[in-house]
């Protein structure tokens, strides 16, 4: 089973077995490399041996249910490929919904807005939207999934624009889910992309290549 197979899995509620144990599989892209928790079973996605990150493992001096989001074993695997890491982040995805998003959405078709070079050194097939006080960003990240990313300016705040971008991509997902990650300490975020039907199934360590840290 690859990275794709187990996200498409996830995605309608079938996990890995709860066994403790750590499946490692190759990237689909040279972008993207890092680490999914799911209860009670781990996936490092790396084109690193294998037997490098079960000795790197190995090596971490915790509970081996921990081990793969533990901060010595993502150290090395920094010190490794030369990445960087930003944070675990929650892993959310939601199923796509019909008909028209819930406000009024003008897309960005200039490829050399900043919101748009940005998410492009993240993810592919990227296409933004904006609405007066909010941003809202679909792109195909990890494994080729559709992840959404919204961002409100501070001044609309409170007002429910996030909750509602958050909501729109579902309508214009052009597939069966969307992803999205949140950091746990962000809380509002958490609470926002949870009241749009968002649901929790794991957190991911993302190893960013070496200038996109």
């Amino acid at each position: 089973m690859d990275l794709r197979n187990i996200l498409d899995a996830a995605a309608k509620g079938v996990f890995p077995p709860p066994d403790g144990a750590t499946t490692v599989v190759p990237q689909l892209c040279a972008r993207d490399a890092g680490v999914l928790a799911f209860t009670a079973h781990t996936v490092v996605f790396t084109d690193e041996p294998e037997s490098w990150v079960r000795a790197a493992l190995a090596a971490v001096d915790c509970d081996a249910f921990a081990a793969s989001m533990n901060a010595r074993f993502l150290n090395s695997f920094m010190d490794r490929t030369g990445r960087a890491h930003d944070t675990i982040d929650l892993l959310t995805v939601a199923s796509a919904l019909a008909g028209p998003p819930p406000l009024e959405l003008r897309e960005i078709r200039d490829r050399e807005h900043p919101r748009v070079t940005r998410a492009l050194t993240r993810r592919d097939e990227v296409r933004v939207w904006e609405t007066p006080g909010g941003i809202l960003v679909l792109g195909r990240g990890v494994g080729g999934r559709w992840e959404a990313a919204i961002e409100v300016a501070e001044d609309v705040r409170h007002r429910g624009l996030g909750r509602q971008l958050a909501l729109a991509a579902r309508h214009l997902v052009p597939a069966e889910s969307v992803w999205s990650q949140q950091s746990p300490g962000n809380a509002r975020s958490v609470r926002v992309f949870q009241w749009a039907g968002y649901r929790a199934v794991g957190s991911e360590a993302l190893m960013l290549m070496p200038g996109l840290g």
